[in-house]
């Protein structure tokens, strides 16, 4: 469109216009939300309407009730006078970085807690695009989990032949977590779980006989079998008497597992110059948990 003088500060725009035929009845619908009569010009067979005469109504004033009757012969034209504003969606990847203000993120309000169903923006490089998770779904695929877990001991002291390997049978829990350790029977752990676990052994020895101890031995056994260990010898007390009436040796180690059918235990062996030997009550335990991976 040409025209006179500067250029003007924005481009030129088509007016509105809602044209109604073969209606009847005494109202239409209007297609765009006005604020009141003033916002429109209605002409009936080409002639102007007083705006006396018809009134506005409904969800938006959409429904522009008429004067008269309508019959299906007549036209209504209705010519919109003020900007109607509307929603509109930009177009496919128009968006950018250079539309955005610095503090768009950083600006707003932060979060002090999260909820299960909350979502985290995410960016997938399999499909080069943001999508959203939940923050459940987020926390169960960052990291492990150090479950499952147990820790066991000896509740009364198990008096134990001499110089002869034996197991501590662990006859009290204080917390299992996958329901996998045998205080009744075979005194064993077996997870359910697949992975690599931290094992703590802690063996507590005792005597009838003070100073009568003359060495001991700590190890963790894996299916029956000795995979580490620590002990204790009379010649390493600086007095050369014997070990303590009781005292506590321990070990650990990091050992793979593989869930239903590989089992840990815990042995124990003191040979005493006279006495008779036991695994001290509260002082034997044991700690078992998978690590993270």
């Amino acid at each position: 469109m040409s025209y006179i003088g500067l250029p003007p500060k924005a481009n030129f725009t088509s007016g509105l216009l809602d044209r109604f035929t073969s209606t009847t009845g005494t109202t239409v619908t209007l297609t765009h939300d006005i604020s009141s009569e003033n916002d429109i010009v209605v002409f009936v067979n080409f002639v102007k309407q007083d705006s006396t005469t018809y009134s506005v109504g409904g969800t938006g004033n959409k429904t522009l009730t008429l004067g008269g009757t309508l019959v299906s012969s007549d036209i209504v034209e209705v010519h919109y006078l003020n900007i109607v504003g509307q929603t509109v969606n930009p177009s496919a990847n128009s968006v950018g970085s250079s539309q955005l203000t610095a503090d768009s993120i950083t600006g707003q309000s932060a979060e002090t807690s999260i909820a299960d169903d909350d979502t985290i923006i995410i960016h997938d490089t399999s499909a080069s695009a943001l999508k959203k998770m939940t923050k459940a779904n987020f926390v169960s695929g960052v990291g492990g989990t150090t479950a499952p877990y147990v820790s066991v001991y000896r509740n009364g002291d198990q008096n134990i032949s001499d110089a002869t390997w034996t197991k501590v049978q662990f006859n009290a829990e204080i917390v299992d977590s996958g329901t996998a350790f045998d205080s009744s029977t075979n005194y064993r752990y077996t997870p359910q779980t697949a992975g690599y676990y931290y094992v703590q052994f802690n063996l507590g020895i005792g005597n009838t006989a003070d100073n009568s101890i003359d060495s001991v031995y700590a190890r963790i056994y894996k299916n029956g079998s000795d995979i580490t260990g620590t002990n204790a010898r009379r010649d390493w007390d600086a007095n050369a008497e014997g070990l303590n009436y009781n005292d506590v040796i321990n070990t650990s180690t990091i050992v793979q597992l593989n869930g239903s059918s590989d089992y840990i235990e815990g042995f124990g062996y003191i040979d005493v110059t006279s006495g008779t030997p036991r695994f001290e009550s509260q002082m034997c335990s044991m700690q078992i948990f998978k690590m993270t991976e």
